[in-house]
């Protein structure tokens, strides 16, 4: 946790997506410094899911020791911006710093890519990050140390940061390009400067960060199946002849696939199924592959072969083996993800919570 120094004493911080997120964790570190932050968010009104409204956050703002004003801004509705960059300067004097937060995510490939999800990331990330700036810019130029920080990534151009979810990596880019121009354009007047914060997910990876690739887990694999799999499935013995001599199904209790699911069933509580409230089917190709499931949802829970009781909040596809190695914690599901071995489609939020759902079954794989 960074200290706080108090150097942001009576600045005036306009912030998009303030009520909830990154956005408000920022607000509240400027608030006790004593800052004035503007909560520059659509919600107005409680949301079912989530948590957190511009005026609850302004409370949380003024209880941590800043001055608040909420206002109702869409950023992808231009006179918003403007009604609200206006009523800030006339209440605060003028503007500091702007803090581009404001996102839309559809962590999807082309084709399942709707149009209106393409609208609204190319909205909300690249024309409300530039809108917001052009608006605000003729009173940060006025302020004795301004700034803009764009909640973007560094400028990385391996495709793989884009083959799976090509609209979402091009609007991200599109706020950075933004950092980039306007750096130049404003230089000695205002700085610009990009925050890309580590997200701590498995499956909200740190986008466009090289340094995080874990090379040998980007490596193909023939026939849908790592060899690090095929070799224990060597000594497993997973397939066997029963007592007519047919072939047993290869989910049999020995098997790797059949094993985990066994340990989650076990691992399964009350609690669990409470708290997540979530079904998520797995679709295996290769080894012991076929359809698996994990219910925490209905009645206490269950987990194994077949598809899941009620209807899938989450599909995810994946090899046997790299399903094996993403639940005994030798394959980041972050790498899986990223790298395409691991396909999720359905509820996302819902999908992060696989994060629990490893931290408590590894200790028992």
């Amino acid at each position: 946790m960074l200290p706080n120094t108090g150097k942001l004493a009576g600045c005036t911080l306009f912030i998009t997506g303030a009520s909830r997120g990154i956005g408000k964790a920022i607000a509240l570190k400027a608030a006790k410094d004593g800052a004035n932050i503007v909560v520059a968010a659509k919600t107005a009104e409680p949301h079912p899911k989530l948590p957190g409204t511009i005026y609850t956050a302004a409370a949380e703002i003024e209880a941590a020791g800043g001055k608040a004003l909420p206002c109702i801004v869409n950023v992808r509705e231009e006179q918003q911006i403007i009604n609200a960059v206006e009523k800030a300067v006339k209440t605060f004097g003028g503007i500091d710093i702007l803090v581009n937060n404001a996102s839309a995510i559809s962590l999807t490939g082309t084709l399942e890519t709707e149009t209106k999800k393409v609208n609204l990331m190319m909205d909300v990330n690249v024309r409300g990050t530039y809108l917001t700036s052009k608006t605000c810019l003729p009173y940060l130029r006025k302020s004795k140390n301004p700034h803009i920080l764009n909640l973007s990534p560094p400028m990385n151009m391996n495709p793989m940061w884009f083959k799976n979810h090509c609209a979402y990596t091009i609007s991200k880019y599109g706020m950075s390009m933004c950092v980039l121009g306007m750096a130049e354009e404003f230089r000695g007047e205002v700085a610009v400067n990009a925050l890309w914060p580590k997200t701590g997910h498995p499956l909200m990876p740190d986008f466009f960060l090289d340094a995080e690739i874990d090379v040998t887990a980007m490596k193909p694999e023939s026939h849908g199946a790592s060899q690090a799999f095929k070799e224990e499935k060597k000594s497993s013995g997973s397939k066997h002849e029963g007592p007519d001599g047919a072939k047993g199904h290869t989910e049999s209790a020995s098997s790797p696939v059949a094993e985990t699911f066994r340990v989650i069933q076990g691992a399964i509580s009350k609690e669990f199924v409470r708290s997540t409230q979530g079904v998520f089917q797995f679709e295996l190709s290769g080894d012991d592959g076929g359809t698996w499931y994990i219910d925490l949802k209905t009645n206490d829970g269950s987990a194994g072969f077949g598809k899941p009781p009620v209807t899938a909040d989450v599909v995810m596809s994946m090899s046997s083996g790299d399903f094996v190695k993403m639940f005994t914690g030798k394959l980041k599901p972050t790498m899986a993800f990223m790298s395409g071995k691991l396909k999720i489609k359905g509820n996302m939020a819902l999908a992060i919570k696989l994060e629990k759902m490893l931290t408590q079954f590894n200790s028992k794989l």
